[in-house]
């Protein structure tokens, strides 16, 4: 239990339920009539009052409740003078919370005690018997300035979520739907909540993971990602847990699973749909817990990771199916941050493929640009594909046009039925090559040094792949 004391009501303050409770006042002392008299003082003023009679009941009152101002004696029953108690209590108070203001108070005056108790840590020193007006100055003093102080953190702490909810590395928002997920991206990124990202295949889910992590509290620690639908389940645990050498045939060395890696840091969950249901509990429990053990070993370690999850599937509806748990929906989706499709987003179209352009011109070497017909085809096109057939697309451009701007043509889009992505959009980087080379021999008329400088080739680049691809057969020579 706390120590004798009272918590006044605030007799000054007005009845408005919308005004900010006044701070509450410890007031250590070992004399019950000091306790007594600045109770009534302070809390005739407005202020809540705690009273704490020893150096150790002020300790415990200090770790359950948040104060505004602390005033301590220097001195107690078992040293009356020298007020080494009362440095020592400073120390310890201010160990529980250093940013509370602590007043030190005694009845022995000693300039080199006061200056003592400043260079410990407290903010101002009255002796006994105080002066009512001065002590009142003080406090008033002292709770202006930790109250002018929380301001501005906390509007430093806005502004700075603003500013990363505006800046992402690699990430175009100019449509005001993906300017409101960035925005709420960076109001949750500094927290330890889940965060499940959402949205169709190819909106970019991981890269807003990757944005999230550079904008967290562990944005220092490593970033580990991992398909949960590449990983079979056979080695599920063997690859998020880790395992023992020998524990299985090929087992051949002990090995740290993806939790273990990211210990400290942030551990993406990519396609967490995918996950089969007999592997979900294992997940949840590490989850729940941060406890796990590798496969073949039976010590149990421990991994704290800020969790990031994402996926395309309607996660609701599995859980009504019975094929996802509901238990570890609710533990992934904390925060729940849903990507638009690209079609929802008509104002991040060109800047996107002005990226992607900029990123291939540097890439292979080129100059190239859009023509205004490429821009009208570019906005007209459905995406079905997202981001990710966008960028294909623009790169499947900077290959086709040669020296010329990008014309429609060399976009190669398909109309689409519908929403839904096609995999027949997205083309092979391969065949895209190959279709480059034939265009630029037809276009130079079979000339391969020019249609080699055309493509940012040197020569044994360009004959290389015309073996590589079987074109113009065992004639092609490079003159």
């Amino acid at each position: 239990m706390l120590p004798v004391g009272t918590e006044r009501s605030q007799t000054r303050m007005t009845e408005s339920k919308s005004r900010k409770p006044s701070p509450i006042i410890l007031v250590v002392d070992d004399q019950e009539d000091v306790r007594q008299a600045l109770s009534v003082l302070l809390s005739g003023e407005g202020y809540g009052v705690l009273t704490a009679e020893s150096p150790a009941a002020a300790l415990e009152a200090m770790n359950q409740k948040r104060f505004g101002l602390v005033l301590f004696d220097m001195n107690y029953s078992r040293d009356t003078t020298s007020g080494a108690e009362g440095l020592a209590l400073l120390e310890s108070l201010l160990e529980v919370d250093d940013s509370v203001p602590m007043v030190a108070m005694t009845a022995w005056g000693s300039i080199e005690l006061a200056v003592e108790a400043l260079k410990r840590g407290a903010v101002d020193f009255l002796e006994k018997p105080w002066d009512n007006n001065r002590l009142l100055t003080i406090v008033k003093t002292q709770l202006e300035r930790m109250a002018a102080l929380e301001r501005a953190e906390r509007l430093s702490r806005a502004a700075e979520l603003e500013q990363r909810s505006r800046v992402a590395e690699g990430i175009v928002a100019e449509s005001s739907g993906m300017r409101n997920l960035l925005d709420m991206a960076g109001r949750v990124a500094a927290s330890d909540a889940s965060i499940l990202i959402t949205g169709d295949n190819g909106v970019g889910k991981g890269m807003l993971a990757e944005q999230i992590h550079r904008w967290s509290s562990v944005a220092d620690q490593v970033f580990v990602s991992v398909n949960m639908g590449s990983i079979p389940e056979s080695l599920f645990e063997a690859e998020m847990f880790g395992h023992a050498r020998g524990a299985f045939t090929d087992a051949v060395e002990a090995r740290a699973g993806r939790f273990e890696l990211a210990d400290g840091g942030t551990l993406f969950l990519d396609e967490v749909g995918n996950l089969p249901v007999a592997q979900q509990a294992k997940l949840l429990r590490v989850l729940e817990t941060g406890q796990f053990e590798r496969v073949g070993e039976n010590r149990t370690r421990k991994s704290s990771v800020r969790l990031i999850a994402a996926t395309n599937a309607d996660l609701p509806g599995m859980v009504e199916r019975g094929e996802f748990r509901r238990d570890l929906y609710f533990r992934l989706n904390t925060i729940e941050l849903d990507i638009p499709p690209l079609h929802q987003r008509p104002d991040d179209i060109l800047p996107l493929a002005e990226r992607f352009l900029a990123r291939n011109n540097r890439k292979y070497k080129r100059r190239a640009s859009f023509s205004a017909e490429a821009r009208r085809a570019l906005q007209a096109h459905a995406w079905p594909g997202n981001v990710r057939e966008l960028a294909h697309a623009v790169e499947r451009a900077v290959l086709l046009c040669g020296e010329a701007p990008i014309e429609p043509g060399n976009l190669m889009l398909q109309p689409a039925a519908g929403r839904e992505p096609a995999p027949d959009l997205v083309q092979p980087l391969e065949e895209i090559e190959r279709q480059a080379i034939e265009q630029a021999l037809a276009r130079f008329d079979d000339d391969v040094n020019q249609a080699a400088e055309a493509l940012g080739l040197s020569r044994s680049a360009m004959y290389r792949r015309l073996e590589k691809y079987r074109i113009r057969g065992d004639d092609a020579e490079l003159t």
